[in-house]
């Protein structure tokens, strides 16, 4: 989508993203032609807890020194809108590029040893962010994003990201659960009386490895209740019996799954 407005200098090229709360827009900066991400929240006359949430996320992004991690430069309030301005490196999300590029749709054939290289990347990402005792509590493929022609892979949207051993979910409305439901881990859904650490985006990485694999997650349903039960509950069909061709691959991430439901360390992966 094409647009033409500016806000502080930067003048909107594209609309990447919208949800109900926030626009994300790729922009250029009027006079040194810089690429940059805008992200800003929807409304102009947002809730406190939407600023503090949108704060939280600026403040978080700050503590990070990583090829790995989006680079954020600034917050700023302009015309009424709070906006963040981000690095823009030229990537696609995951979600995107399993419907676009041939390259990442041949992991689903067989490439393993692109898909490797890529998870372990993702995978020491995500280690970095837990020494900074962060928990992102989103991995999904839509929030990690690549650039085919640099190899750079990067997480973005820390909105929900938490402190390590501070919080230990209630049972809410499955409608209104932070996270993305088809990724979400067990006990984010309020219904283990568990806290929430490192481990948690660990489950949602293994769920965002299995579509890239696969082609879809491993719980598909309209209900989220259904969901929830089955991210509790439930086994997902194995990789074997999707009739999908990465039968070795799909052999080891299953023993190390009963092992251990959700890997304890990066190093796991690098067993695989």
């Amino acid at each position: 989508m094409k647009q033409s407005k500016a806000y502080s200098n930067y003048q909107i090229t594209t609309q990447i993203y919208e949800s109900d709360t926030s626009l994300v827009y790729q922009a250029e900066h009027q006079q040194n032609k810089q690429l940059v991400i805008l992200k800003m929240l929807k409304d102009i006359y947002p809730s406190h807890e939407q600023i503090a949430r949108f704060k939280h996320e600026y403040e978080t992004m700050l503590k990070f020194d990583s090829a790995g991690i989006v680079k954020v430069y600034r917050m700023e309030l302009v015309e009424q809108h709070w906006m963040m301005i981000l690095e823009d490196f030229g990537g696609e999300s995951l979600a995107k590029l399993m419907k676009t590029s041939p390259e990442v749709q041949s992991f689903q054939k067989g490439n393993l040893a692109d898909f490797l290289k890529l998870a372990i990347t993702i995978a020491k990402i995500l280690g970095e962010i837990h020494q900074q005792h962060v928990i992102h509590k989103d991995i999904n493929p839509a929030n990690i994003v690549y650039n085919l022609n640099t190899r750079q892979i990067k997480i973005i949207d820390f909105g929900i990201s938490t402190v390590l051993s501070q919080e230990t979910p209630t049972f809410l409305n499955p409608n209104v659960l932070e996270g993305t439901l088809y990724y979400i881990s067990p006990e984010q859904t309020g219904r283990m009386n568990r806290t929430i650490d490192y481990r948690t985006d660990f489950y949602s990485l293994g769920v965002t490895f299995y579509e890239l694999l696969t082609g879809q997650p491993p719980f598909i349903s309209d209900n989220p209740m259904t969901l929830v039960h089955a991210h509790i509950a439930k086994e997902p069909v194995s990789i074997q019996g999707l009739g999908v061709r990465n039968q070795g691959l799909g052999e080891d991430c299953e023993a190390h799954g009963k092992k251990c439901r959700r890997p304890l360390s990066v190093s796991l992966w690098f067993e695989i």
